[in-house]
């Protein structure tokens, strides 16, 4: 596979407008980001609380809990800056949040956030039992019957990554990969690492006007 495409927002990215605000004003700005993703939620659910916490990777991460009628708790975590991406885009960001929960709800009786691996070993298990099975089987069920490629890779500047990309594409971008351990905090705040790579797929085939 040629030309290898990396997606991965990273800490400069993230926190960059940080070093330019200071402590109240970026402390302002959190709170109406909690905010705002409270009053969209509760457009669709009755219950719904939520929380700050910060990843030393990924900065801000708000973990939302969402009761359904049973009265059942489901949990899921967002970045800061897709949030306020979302927000400043008023592309619908009540339905885009709910979406999560609504997906979450076809598990009955409740979606805990998974609990974090304790050590490498226990990450290293999650990652090959778990997280790349569900990402390549997800993959292929998107673009079957077309041929995929999809495997593990070591990326020099972000060190392991799940790549997927197209063998029929030879001529530019074929393959978009991921690091692991962003699709790992991705599984561990329930949201799909999956959506990421198929994602970047349909990026790169929109670039080769296949789509």
């Amino acid at each position: 596979m040629n030309n290898e495409t990396t997606n991965e927002p990273t800490n400069e990215e993230v926190e960059g407008n940080q070093e330019n605000m200071s402590a109240e004003n970026w402390s302002e700005l959190l709170n109406a980001v909690h905010h705002n993703g409270l009053v969209a939620l509760k457009m669709s659910f009755n219950e719904v609380e939520g929380q700050v916490s910060q990843l030393e990777a990924y900065g801000a991460v708000f973990v939302y809990r969402v009761k359904d009628a049973s009265n059942n708790d489901y949990f899921c975590g967002f970045f800061l800056r897709e949030l306020i991406a979302r927000f400043q885009s008023g592309n619908d960001p009540a339905i885009w949040m709910a979406s999560f929960f609504h997906e979450l709800m076809k598990t009955p009786g409740g979606k805990d956030l998974p609990k974090p691996p304790a050590n490498e070993e226990e990450a290293k298990a999650v990652i090959d039992n778990v997280l790349v099975p569900q990402c390549i089987e997800a993959i292929r069920e998107e673009f079957a019957p077309e041929q995929i490629h999809a495997g593990l890779a070591l990326n020099p500047e972000h060190g392991p990554v799940l790549e997927a990309g197209f063998p029929a594409i030879t001529d530019g971008p074929n393959v978009c990969a991921i690091p692991l351990h962003f699709l790992l905090t991705h599984l561990q705040l329930n949201r799909d690492p999956s959506e990421l790579l198929i994602t970047g797929m349909y990026n790169i085939r929109k670039e080769h006007g296949l789509d």
